[in-house]
């Protein structure tokens, strides 16, 4: 394969995706041309960073093709188009042969959740001193538990539940209710730590079968789907979604937790806690519970 590589102001990358895409490229990846300088820009909103409004002010543009000739071909249409302008071809170059599965899957270690809890993906064996894992591939669904926000809600899972999986009796997790499950490690994280009554919802249907799927790979019983099937009350309500829609669900989380049940979420930056802690004043008295990279997880017992 060969890699055409080009770089453009970020109001014509979409143009050029959609191009590139015409032209027969295999694929249309897109990166901050200025990243690892100075000028770098993060788009997600990163500790300490503020995202940009609009993207990178400056985008490198990568595109896959099976041939050289066709790359060229490309390029060559491409730089005579009026959107060319302020553009700037990079190159093309040979993509060398290589094993793709293996090489993603190496990017993906175990990640330790306790030194006795780790996420395991299926192609690797799990550490020697882990005692509970979950296995989980990276997918479409948000979770696979890289990220500070979910190592923080397990860590918590792992402090309040009870290791021996679901049929350890008078677990303190009690009911279960995972809000935003994504890829359900949370949930799946819950019945592990003893908990025999889980729903996990998310608004979005690949989440709700990318859940059902995980559990049925962890061997644990939980019950997934749309928001309308959290119902009742919970003794373990756990969020791990971004600081404004948790300011929006408020009431709504609050009022499915059991008297002296626990409130967990997570997603929210330290420099957030205040807001959340204003918005949930009129129901719970929230704390900071754990930090790490920035990120913290909040909770309260009602």
């Amino acid at each position: 394969m060969f890699e055409l590589s080009l770089m453009c102001p970020q109001d014509r990358v979409e143009t050029f995706s959609e191009a590139l895409e015409a032209l027969d490229a295999l694929s249309v990846s897109v990166e901050d041309f200025d990243a690892q300088t100075d000028a770098e820009q993060a788009l997600f909103g990163e500790p300490g960073m503020p995202p940009p409004k609009d993207g990178w002010q400056r985008s490198r543009v990568l595109a896959l093709f099976a041939t050289e000739l066709v790359a060229k071909e490309a390029a060559s249409l491409l730089s005579a188009q009026d959107f060319f302008d302020e553009c700037r071809l990079l190159g093309i170059s040979l993509v060398p042969d290589q094993d793709w599965v293996r090489l993603t899957q190496s990017q993906f270690a175990p990640v330790e959740v306790t030194p006795e809890f780790w996420i395991v993906p299926t192609w690797h064996e799990p550490p020697a001193q882990a005692r509970t894992i979950i296995r989980l591939d990276p997918g479409l669904a948000f979770g696979t538990g890289t990220h500070p926000t979910t190592r923080m809600c397990l860590r918590w899972i792992a402090q309040h539940g009870r290791a021996g999986g679901q049929h350890a009796a008078g677990n303190p997790l009690g009911r279960v209710l995972d809000y935003g499950c994504g890829s359900g490690i949370l949930a799946i994280g819950a019945a592990k730590f003893g908990a025999v009554d889980i729903d996990a919802v998310d608004i979005d249907g690949a989440a709700v079968e990318s859940t059902k799927l995980n559990a049925q790979a962890n061997a644990v019983r939980l019950q997934a789907g749309l928001p309308d099937r959290a119902t009742g009350r919970y003794q373990t309500v756990l969020a791990n979604i971004l600081a404004t829609p948790l300011k929006v669900l408020a009431p709504l989380l609050c009022a499915h937790v059991a008297p002296g049940g626990s409130l967990v979420m997570a997603g929210i930056l330290e420099r957030q806690a205040d807001e959340l802690k204003a918005a949930y004043a009129p129901y719970a008295r929230l704390v900071v519970a754990d930090s790490e990279d920035g990120w913290i997880l909040m909770t309260a017992t009602l």
